[in-house]
């Protein structure tokens, strides 16, 4: 309670030297699609009307951006009926800011410079500056993850390519239809027991995946003779070159691999290379803060089969993506960024949306139409046609 205590009164004091207005914002509103279920609140004096409890300040925030404040923080109780996670509980407190006439470098370089504050007034010594950036689809494609713990140097290398053509079905059908094959090396894993190695493959099917393919590397100066496992029977000469050259695979080490669709393989791997990072000693001590940028628009639910918000439905895509939001809405790019410091996103954001045409564009690749739009989002719509800042 005390380090909490301290984080925030460095926040407060942060904030409040560059004019920021601390403003609470109502805690029982109305229900608004923000990308988890609501906690409801019967009304008494409205029987079979409820309150819902805010998930985020966000649209309270962008109406006072419109009304012309145009630096505001807050303290904000957060309310999200969803499952517990290890990081967050479905009642949380974040610290919640919006400013306008700013464009992502001026948020990022403040939020930074807030971050440094608090660590060096809490004792945790001095982050890098600036903190390292790296797009969303690199992360993924290297790391397996939106949020890597960059003090873990264990790297997935991408084979999909290379197993479209190879005899073996398990490789082969998700490399040629849109999914991933992929491998992650363990320096030195050539030593895991039969049993660390079927532990380490109920791991990742927590996580979807079928299984885990793997080759020792017992001598790579033999080549395929030096290798040892139960796949290799089914991969050409070629192809064995190909994963030891790309893998960078020397004597001693294991090779893991992923084959499925690109969100199994992403998850399963990259959640094996954070518990192998821990496991195996590879993860360092300190800090390691990231920016991670250029988020997808969407994402597509199978289950609904529609696109969802990645972020949430208010999020700028880029103005070059405008055009396509609802052709390709799969193709969108948005300006939304992420604060990631080993391995937890603390922190994360974008630039929003302020004109109505955007908006309703953006409402439409959701597949919510004009009417049911002004019926949630009027207020917010009618505010942004009196004019709102960028």
């Amino acid at each position: 309670l005390r380090l909490r205590h301290r984080v925030i009164r460095t926040m407060r004091r942060f904030l409040d030297e560059r004019d920021f207005i601390e403003v609470e914002t109502p805690v029982l509103t109305r229900s608004t699609p923000e990308g988890a279920r609501d906690y409801l609140v019967p009304s008494r004096t409205h029987p079979g009307s409820f309150y819902a409890l805010p998930q985020s300040p966000q649209l309270f925030k962008q109406l006072l951006m419109v009304a012309g404040m145009e630096r505001y923080y807050q303290i904000a109780n957060c309310f999200r009926d969803e499952d517990l996670r290890a990081d967050r509980q479905p009642e949380f407190t974040q610290l919640d800011l919006e400013m306008s006439f700013v464009d992502e470098e001026d948020i990022m370089s403040l939020m930074e410079a807030m971050v440094r504050a608090v660590f060096e007034a809490v004792g945790e010594g001095t982050l890098p500056e600036p903190f390292p950036r790296l797009t969303y689809a690199e992360v993924t494609r290297r790391f397996g993850s939106d949020r890597p713990d960059l003090r873990n140097p264990l790297e997935l290398t991408e084979l999909t390519d290379v197993m479209a053509e190879v005899d073996f079905r398990v490789f082969r059908e998700p490399a040629v239809s849109g999914g991933r094959v992929a491998a992650l090396r363990l320096p030195g894993g050539g030593g895991l027991t039969r049993k660390e190695i079927d532990d380490y493959t109920e791991f990742v099917g927590r996580y979807g995946a079928k299984g885990l393919a793997y080759i020792k590397v017992n001598d790579a100066a033999a080549g395929r003779e030096g290798l040892q496992s139960p796949i290799l029977k089914f991969l050409p000469e070629g192809v064995v070159a190909t994963v030891l050259g790309r893998t960078g695979a020397e004597s001693g080490d294991m090779i893991f691999f992923g084959a499925d669709t690109r969100t199994v393989v992403n998850e399963a791997l990259g959640a094996l290379r954070e518990r192998l990072g821990v496991d195996r000693g590879f993860t360092g001590e300190g800090w390691a803060p990231l920016w991670v940028t250029d988020f997808p628009m969407f994402e597509w639910d199978d289950e609904t089969r529609r696109y969802e918000p990645l972020h949430h439905p208010f999020t700028a895509p880029y103005p070059q993506h405008v055009a396509k939001l609802e052709s390709d809405p799969g193709g969108c790019l948005s300006r939304a960024y992420d604060m990631v410091i080993n391995g937890a996103e603390v922190g994360g954001g974008s630039i929003r949306i302020h004109d109505p045409e955007t908006q309703s564009r953006v409402f439409r690749a959701l597949g919510i139409d004009a009417e049911e739009a002004q019926e949630k989002f009027g207020f917010l719509l009618d505010a942004f046609r009196y004019g709102a800042p960028p």
